[in-house]
């Protein structure tokens, strides 16, 4: 017999989503909280947005955050892009090292 961890993440008795790492359901439990913040907050303002349409919209600017920061300090879709597609190499690799410090064999 198997054993199988996952882990759930609930909001108000309700099962949203399961995964099988916690750093996921971290991820996706935060998600879920600025969701509810920016729901609340466009509530609150002068634009009127149609009930059905409120909480879809706080989701997907939720699930985009990093685009949307980029593009709310003055940046572009494809610089946010690109910071995430471009990982940036540690020195020990540039310098042809390992990350113990050891060179390469």
């Amino acid at each position: 017999m198997a054993v199988i961890v996952k882990y759930v993440v609930v909001r108000d008795g309700v099962e949203k989503m399961t995964f099988t790492t916690k750093k996921e359901a971290d991820a996706y439990d935060k998600m879920l909280d600025i969701a509810e913040n920016l729901q609340a907050f466009i509530e609150d303002s002068e634009i009127e947005v149609p009930e059905e349409l409120l909480e879809p919209l706080s989701l997907f600017l939720a699930e985009k955050r990093d685009q949307v920061g980029a593009l709310l300090k003055g940046g572009t879709l494809k610089a946010a892009s690109e910071e995430k597609a471009e990982p940036k190499p540690s020195a020990a690799k540039k310098a042809g090292r390992s990350p113990k410090g050891k060179a390469k064999s």
